[in-house]
């Protein structure tokens, strides 16, 4: 069993920044990957960003490249996402899941764990 507890949402102006955290715990032996989706009202869970534990390989969704950062501390068994130039259409829940494995990595099925979630919003 993993454990995922996010934090460092909020509320903040379009433009600027945020750093969410999520911890884990438990069997943090056996990850292969953390990733960060969000899910804003009346919409679908969304892919945002992902990264693996050994090596750090990382991809992001199109609409946050460029503003978005994703990083892990293994020692601390948090993965971060940066967001920068936040816009208003980046309001929703940010969630983190761990990873399975390797293949379609934006898809919900390839992720077992889940946070219960952090809310970001933005006002314009």
């Amino acid at each position: 069993q993993v454990q995922l507890v996010e934090s460092g949402g909020g509320l903040v102006q379009a433009g600027g920044s945020l750093r969410l955290s999520c911890a884990a715990s438990g069997r943090t032996f056996s990850m292969y990957g953390i990733g960060w989706f969000r899910q804003a009202p009346g919409k679908e869970r969304q892919f945002v960003a992902t990264i693996t534990w050994s090596d750090a390989n990382t991809v992001y969704a199109d609409s946050v490249k460029g503003r978005f950062t994703i990083s892990r501390d293994i020692a601390k068994n948090t993965v971060y996402l940066q967001m920068d130039s936040l816009k208003p259409e980046d309001t929703a829940v940010y969630s983190c899941a761990r990873l399975k494995g390797s293949g379609v990595i934006e898809s919900t099925f390839m992720y077992d764990y889940w946070g219960r979630g952090t809310q970001v919003t933005v006002s314009s």
